[in-house]
């Protein structure tokens, strides 16, 4: 039995990541990016202000990007907030964690803003010990800072955690931080994982999981 579970939060708590990618494609291209979907959809990943770096290097101040961000994350919520729920069993499975004293952290490149709305509007505050943000670290996924820290603060060895990831960059992440990863098939494909070996299973959603099987 490994002895935390690591999340990311969107794509992989909530089917969200739709919402980003439209949110970001609508003020990427208003402010003159002409980037199609797929395109877009490949820049969604690691803090908003890398985002927009990536996208428009050295044309912001950092308080353009501040605005820019909360900006975004105002329409993604507006957008996606009827639509608030958990991925399904992963409730199941945070209880059964729960129970079985296995801490739980949120490891994502959200600001808090984005987190708080999730674990405020679903109620999670009592399965969550520790939230790592974007503010938290120097650089996000795929760097593994982010595991790292989630880590760390809940006084377990990297190797005796189970990350919960959507992403490619996401599991390259915890794979440099020495952990195994379980991928949720929200926005990608298995193909595109094919390059890593620390996987130990791909889910369509969290119903077929238990502690037994992890």
């Amino acid at each position: 039995m490994q002895k935390a579970f690591l999340f990311d939060l969107n794509g992989t708590m909530i089917d969200d990541m739709e919402y980003h990618i439209r949110a970001w494609h609508s003020i990427l291209n208003g402010l003159g990016a002409h980037l199609t979907y797929e395109e877009t959809k490949l820049q969604c990943y690691g803090k908003n202000h890398e985002l927009l770096e990536r996208t428009f290097p050295g044309r912001f101040t950092l308080a353009e990007k501040d605005a820019m961000s909360v900006e975004k994350e105002k329409q993604y919520q507006q957008a996606f907030g009827p639509h608030l729920k958990l991925i399904d069993g992963l409730d199941v499975l945070m209880n059964e964690a729960k129970q079985a004293n296995i801490p739980m952290a949120i490891g994502s490149a959200a600001i808090m803003f984005n987190i708080d709305f999730v674990l405020d509007g679903l109620d999670l505050r009592s399965y969550i010990s520790a939230v790592v943000s974007a503010d938290d670290v120097t650089i996000s996924k795929p760097h593994p800072e982010t595991f790292l820290k989630c880590a760390e603060k809940l006084g377990v060895a990297p190797a005796d955690c189970i990350v919960f990831e959507d992403s490619p960059k996401g599991v390259e992440a915890a794979a440099a931080a020495g952990m195994k990863a379980v991928v949720i098939t929200t926005m990608h494909e298995e193909h595109e994982f094919a390059v890593y070996n620390n996987i130990i299973g791909f889910i369509k959603d969290y119903s077929s999981l238990s502690l037994s099987s992890l």
